[in-house]
C-alpha cells in the first residue's frame, strides 16, 4: 500500500486463518453426521464420474452411428448415378454412329441425370418470365427486353437445382431491367 501500513484483518478472520494453518488445531468433530456426509459425497462423486463416462460413451456411439449413416447415404447416392454413367459409356461407344441418334442418346442421359437429382431432393428449375427471386436465382446479366416485365427472368443461362431451403445451386439468369 502507498501509506506503508499493513492491511487490517478482522479478528475472527485472523482466528480462522490461524486455525486452518495450525496442524495442531482440533479437527472438526467426526461424528455419525460427518460420516454420513462423507459417504454421500463419495456417492455423488461416483455418480458424477459414471455420468461423465456415460456421456463419453454416448459421444463415441453417436460419432460411429453418424459415420455409418454418412457412408450409407454416399453409397445410395453413388448407386443412383451408376445408370447415368453406364448410359454415357454406351453413348460414347456409339460415337461413330448417326449423329442424330447420338444426340438423342445424350439428351436421354441428361434427362436421366435430372431425374436422379430430382429423386435426391433437388428438382431442376429453369423458368423464364417469372419474377426474379434472389433465393432461387443468381443474376449474371441484365437485358433490355421491352416485351418483358421489369425485374423478371428473361433468360436462364444455367438451371438451378433444389427448392424450399434445400437448394443445391441457384439458377444463373439474365434479368430484364426496369424501363425508364
Amino acid at each position: 500500500m502507498a501509506t506503508g501500513q499493513e492491511p487490517v484483518t478482522p479478528p475472527e478472520r485472523e482466528q480462522r486463518v490461524e486455525d486452518a494453518a495450525d496442524p495442531a488445531a482440533p479437527a472438526a468433530p467426526a461424528g455419525p453426521e460427518a460420516e454420513e456426509q462423507a459417504a454421500e459425497l463419495d456417492e455423488l462423486r461416483d455418480r458424477w464420474r459414471r455420468a461423465l463416462a456415460d456421456l463419453d460413451n454416448l459421444r463415441k456411439r453417436h460419432a460411429k452411428e453418424l459415420e455409418r449413416v454418412r457412408g450409407e447415404e454416399r453409397a445410395r447416392t453413388a448407386a443412383a448415378w451408376l445408370p447415368v454413367l453406364d448410359n454415357l459409356e454406351r453413348a460414347l461407344a456409339h460415337a461413330d454412329a448417326d449423329p442424330s441418334a447420338v444426340l438423342k442418346g445424350i439428351e436421354t442421359v441428361r434427362d436421366q441425370a435430372v431425374e436422379v437429382l430430382r429423386g435426391l431432393g433437388y428438382p431442376r428449375h429453369e423458368e423464364t418470365g417469372v419474377p426474379f427471386d434472389p433465393t432461387r436465382h443468381e443474376v449474371v446479366g441484365v437485358v433490355d427486353d421491352p416485351g418483358a416485365e421489369p425485374n423478371t427472368v428473361a433468360q436462364v443461362v444455367s438451371p438451378g437445382y433444389g427448392a424450399d431451403g434445400n437448394q443445391l445451386r441457384p439458377a444463373f439468369v439474365m434479368v430484364s431491367k426496369r424501363q425508364e
